[in-house]
């Protein structure tokens, strides 16, 4: 069980904010998978995805970034190393959509974003991605 859900500290007068989310979310095959068999099938995903994520980022209390634009980390704890990173990591469009839908961030463009990074880990008994907000 994660001890701490939220984390804020201050490194060099930046702030980050962590958000973690348990388990594992689509890959892209899937994604695509999916969205071959109807148009609306990609369009209904995708609004539960964000929707749940949502969720996870409301019960984990992440305050509204003030200070842009920010850098999001992304740290992805894989069950196993059955699918390719770049396969793992399209799953961060849902996790940004999110920020935006829980009101955490004001927008997803280039004003907003400065960037983001990737890293990838086995975690078998913990599977989970753990993102890091840094104003």
């Amino acid at each position: 069980m994660v001890r701490s859900i939220l984390q804020t500290v201050s490194i060099w007068n930046r702030k980050m904010q962590k958000l973690i989310i348990p388990g594992e979310l689509p890959d892209f095959n899937s994604i695509i998978d999916d969205s071959k068999k109807h148009w609306a099938v990609y369009s209904k995903q995708k609004k539960k995805l964000t929707w749940d994520i949502a969720l996870i980022i409301k019960s984990q209390k992440l305050k509204p970034v003030r200070k842009y634009p920010i850098k999001i980390k992304f740290i992805w704890n894989c069950k196993n190393r059955m699918k390719d990173p770049d396969n793992i990591c399209s799953a961060k469009k849902f996790c940004i959509d999110a920020l935006k839908e829980a009101q955490i961030i004001i927008d997803d463009s280039f004003k907003y974003i400065a960037g983001f990074t990737d890293e990838f880990y086995i975690d078998k008994n913990n599977p989970r991605i753990e993102v890091f907000i840094e104003e």
